[in-house]
């Protein structure tokens, strides 16, 4: 008997087990949601959904979304793209909203922009509602030397069609700011751009910079114009410091070839020097040569002492002469 209780135990604890492992492979609840809003599905597609690894309910509930909202949608649509690895929920939503605003976008379309990694829904929120983006502050410098710092607020609507492929806010942002350095830097004064700050928005906009972008730039307002350093004289004065040490290298240039001049000057002085001693050396030496071999006698000796001694007075009288102040 307790055997008998044993066996009968394990085969309900198995018979359960196996009903819920039915329940999970066949959605019984859902097939029958399903057909209450009027959703064909069939209970073995559902059974191989299970197989394929696709949640039932996120398909059949997306699915019944659609249908009331009047599309045309069936489950193998939704399911390919769930297995390509899309947001199912997220595309439904976005065509409903779509469809009600009146924005035409297919299935096809939503679900490319989906796996392009966009979100498809948020696209159409801001084709609906546009979106307004701040720039950084962007620099500039006018014709006259000043430096503008503006900041604009750029209105911007999503391109459904241009979503796949199509550049990004960034894109936007680099250039509307270089639209407005390029309009800043053409006017010929600061003043005239803060006195008329609508003609760098009408300029910048004028250029179609939402070319080959995501979004339609509906306008682009200056939100704010600032007046910063005076570049020009900035400029100026870097230019003159500059130029003011090119000079004081020149001149240090010139100065170090004079100090080497005079060194080389005093050098070959030196040297002169240093020739005429050894010449007034070898002196004595050719007068004694002079003696020994007959060719100077000692009378013809003192006749040049004479001579010499006689020249030094003259040369000092001349020179005292020279130096005493005029009567």
């Amino acid at each position: 008997m307790e055997l008998e209780g044993a066996m009968l135990l394990v085969v309900v604890f198995a018979g359960i087990i196996l009903f819920f492992i039915f329940l999970y492979f066949v959605p019984i609840n859902l097939w029958i949601t399903a057909i209450f809003s009027g959703v064909r599905v069939g209970l073995f597609e559902l059974v191989f959904m299970r197989i394929r690894k696709v949640p039932p309910s996120v398909i059949v509930n997306s699915l019944i979304t659609a249908t009331k909202a009047g599309l045309k949608l069936t489950s193998s649509d939704l399911e390919t793209h769930y297995l390509a690895g899309g947001n199912v929920p997220n595309v439904i939503r976005a065509l409903i909203s779509a469809d009600k605003a009146n924005i035409h976008v297919d299935f096809k379309q939503a679900t490319a922009i989906d796996l392009a990694g966009r979100d498809v829904f948020q696209a159409v929120q801001i084709s609906v509602n546009p979106k307004v983006i701040n720039t950084p502050k962007v620099a500039a410098v006018a014709s006259d030397g000043i430096q503008l710092i503006a900041v604009a607020r750029v209105t911007v609507r999503a391109n459904i069609q241009q979503l796949v492929g199509g550049a990004g806010e960034d894109t936007i942002l680099a250039r509307v700011g270089e639209g407005i350095v390029s309009s800043i830097g053409s006017a010929a004064s600061h003043k005239e751009v803060l006195e008329n700050p609508d003609k760098i928005s009408k300029l910048v906009l004028s250029r179609g910079l939402d070319a080959g972008t995501a979004f339609q730039i509906l306008s682009i307002d200056i939100a704010d114009v600032d007046v910063g350093a005076n570049i020009g004289a900035k400029l100026q004065i870097d230019q003159a410091s500059a130029d003011l040490k090119v000079a004081e290298a020149k001149a240090e240039e010139r100065r170090a070839m004079a100090v080497a001049e005079e060194q080389e000057m005093k050098a070959k002085a030196q040297e002169a020097r240093a020739n005429v001693i050894q010449a007034e050396a070898e002196i004595p030496k050719a007068i004694a040569e002079s003696f020994v071999k007959g060719n100077l006698g000692i009378m013809d000796y003192y006749r040049m002492q004479n001579i010499q001694a006689d020249t030094g007075m003259r040369q000092s009288i001349s020179d005292s002469g020279k130096s005493s102040p005029k009567s």
